[in-house]
């Protein structure tokens, strides 16, 4: 009998707290894509597209899986200001989030829009959506309450949803979901849920990329040392489905980008960090 209930503590706590998930390094990436911060695959093209972070040029880069770069793409009316990530819709739209924002102090927060992006050629014009937080009042917001910056959004249905990288003194790991309607315009992002991705506010939880899978209904959030699953949801109720959390093998590195490659597979990469640490594409089981 004792043995059956420690069997099932351990099963448990496996459920709960997550299981250690080996990422397979499958190549290292261009050092052109050397602080590579969105990653996402688009229906009938064989690369995965991908871009890079503040003060970087404005362009999107076709990579193959062997993290070589075939293609090159140029918003033309664009600047990057801080690109943080990538997400797409089932039309073949691709969206830019340049909403890169730590010091929580950006009134130019910005959402690129790029219709029929496989057909652009070597030049891209895009629509542009302007917005802030519907709550945020300082810029910068008080050190307590720095919870406007982002790094990760996804596209469902019509609408783009934006989950928050919590960088708030002492904070208690609480990540936000604003919404914004999928088009161009000015908006306020409507602030619809929140989730705690850790108990305290380490730099582990922070949320650096999501993608979004449609044929599952299914949502990843990545962090430097996480990646959490939520599925079986309704509508935009996210939070209030399954959630299962990865814990990641290897080394802590600055993982910022994700995607799905297939249904139980997922595409991360991470940034590189001095001479050798970094910059290469993975693939995660999430079986």
């Amino acid at each position: 009998m004792k043995k059956l209930i420690f069997i099932l503590f351990i099963t448990f706590f496996q459920l709960s707290f997550g299981q250690k998930n080996s990422l397979k390094k499958i190549a290292k990436i261009s050092k052109h894509l050397d602080e590579i911060s969105g990653l996402e695959k688009l229906d009938n093209s064989p690369l995965l597209w991908a871009v890079n972070d503040s003060g970087n040029l404005p362009v999107v880069y076709g990579i193959n899986t062997d993290g070589k770069i075939e293609k090159e793409v140029e918003i033309k009316n664009a600047s990057n200001i801080d690109w943080e990530d990538l997400a797409k819709d089932d039309q073949g739209t691709l969206y830019i989030g340049d909403f890169g924002n730590n010091d929580n102090d950006r009134k130019d927060l910005t959402i690129y829009i790029v219709e029929d992006f496989l057909n652009q050629g070597d030049k891209a014009k895009a629509g542009k959506i302007n917005f802030s937080f519907e709550d945020q009042t300082e810029f910068p917001s008080n050190k307590k309450n720095r919870n406007f910056g982002s790094e990760a959004f996804i596209y469902k249905d019509g609408f783009l949803y934006i989950f928050t990288k919590n960088r708030s003194k002492n904070s208690d790991g609480t990540v936000n979901l604003y919404q914004l309607p999928a088009k161009p315009g000015n908006y306020k992002a409507k602030k619809i849920d929140s989730f705690k991705t850790c108990t305290t506010g380490t730099h582990k939880c922070w949320i650096t990329s999501a993608t979004y899978n449609k044929t599952k209904n299914e949502i990843l959030l990545l962090s430097e040392k996480y990646v959490w699953k939520l599925s079986n949801f309704n509508t935009n109720k996210f939070f209030n489905g399954d959630i299962k959390k990865y814990k990641l093998s290897g080394k802590n590195t600055q993982k910022e980008s994700i995607c799905y490659k297939k249904n139980h597979t997922a595409y991360i990469a991470d940034e590189q960090e001095g001479k050798k640490k970094g910059r290469n594409l993975y693939e995660l089981s999430l079986k």
